[in-house]
């Protein structure tokens, strides 16, 4: 992984964002399949969306 990526995820934790996000972001940013269909939830999929566009615009909406 780059620096980009974990300079992401501590950003993440500080701002103290929602477990399921930073999965899903940490998924995404990766290009790994996603959680099973039970499993997912909104705060996953707008996490895994960031993370594929290498992003975290939509973090604050998922605040803990």
């Amino acid at each position: 992984m780059n620096n980009d990526y974990f300079e992401k995820v501590t950003k993440l934790e500080e701002m103290k964002i929602s477990e399921d996000y930073i999965i899903g972001w940490q998924t995404g940013y990766q290009q790994a399949p996603k959680v099973e269909e039970q499993r997912l939830s909104d705060a996953y999929e707008a996490g895994y969306e960031d993370g594929e566009n290498k992003t975290i615009d939509s973090a604050e909406k998922f605040k803990k």
